[in-house]
């Protein structure tokens, strides 16, 4: 009896080891990839191996999930996937949304925005949601007016009022740090600031409120959202030790949404 529970017990292990999933998960740095690290170890417990891959763009990372080359991304809001799912024909599904991250403008030349000089140069992401995302809190800030004061997907032609004339430019996201020393005035997404060293709390003129609607989401295709393995790394992203971590790690840079 003794030798057949052992055999029992043997033959349950690997099953259980049988059962792990791996989920290949992209995401950016920060501060997705850390949050994606920080339940990554009670994800194993559970039976899911993650496979983290970290990514620079934002553009990737949406692709090859679509190509089923990953099984997941953590990096985009829903305006940046709508904009993308129609511009591309793809199909990707919001499964759960994790936090905000404030979205900021930075300068290293100048410490209040009423400072900015005439012709000032003014540098912007070039994707869709993001580019006009920058230019609402441009408008918010009272330096621009746009044509239509709630165009998310607004662009540099839709300013119709410009009373520095500034000069606005769209760059790559990933780009803006870079060449923060070089313009006067950058809208950088929170995730690249965070990496370029810059606390966006103390360092940025004018932030986005934590009410943003531009919530940081999981996303997967329709084939696979609802998988056990899938789900069960939504319900770790929105449980109460991820608040309890992005809360102490980031102190309001990100801001959970659940």
């Amino acid at each position: 009896m003794k030798k057949l529970l052992t055999a029992i017990a043997v033959v349950a292990a690997f099953s259980s080891a049988a059962q792990a999933e791996t989920l290949n998960v992209a995401a950016t740095a920060v501060p997705h990839a850390e949050i994606l690290e920080f339940v990554k170890p009670a994800l194993a417990k559970d039976g899911v191996e993650l496979d983290i891959k970290v990514f620079t763009d934002y553009v990737q990372p949406n692709v090859q999930v679509a190509e089923k080359r990953l099984d997941a991304n953590f990096f985009q809001h829903q305006p940046y996937l709508d904009e993308f799912n129609q511009s591309r024909g793809t199909e990707l599904i919001s499964v759960a949304g994790v936090h905000v991250e404030p979205f900021g403008a930075y300068s290293s030349t100048i410490k209040d925005l009423k400072d900015l000089p005439q012709g000032a140069n003014v540098v912007i992401p070039n994707d869709a949601t993001n580019g006009g995302r920058a230019l609402l809190l441009l408008q918010k800030a009272g330096i621009i007016t746009l044509k239509d004061a709630s165009n998310i997907l607004a662009t540099p032609k839709d300013i119709a009022e410009n009373p520095k004339a500034i000069k606005v430019r769209e760059l790559e996201a990933a780009t803006l740090p870079r060449v923060l020393t070089q313009v006067d005035l950058a809208l950088i997404n929170t995730n690249y600031a965070l990496e370029a060293k810059l606390n966006p709390i103390q360092d940025a003129l004018i932030i986005e409120g934590s009410d943003s609607p531009y919530v940081n989401i999981l996303v997967a295709r329709a084939d696979n959202k609802d998988s056990a393995a899938m789900q069960k790394l939504a319900k770790a992203l929105n449980s109460p030790e991820v608040k309890a971590f992005i809360l102490e790690k980031y102190q309001g840079a990100v801001v959970p949404a659940f």
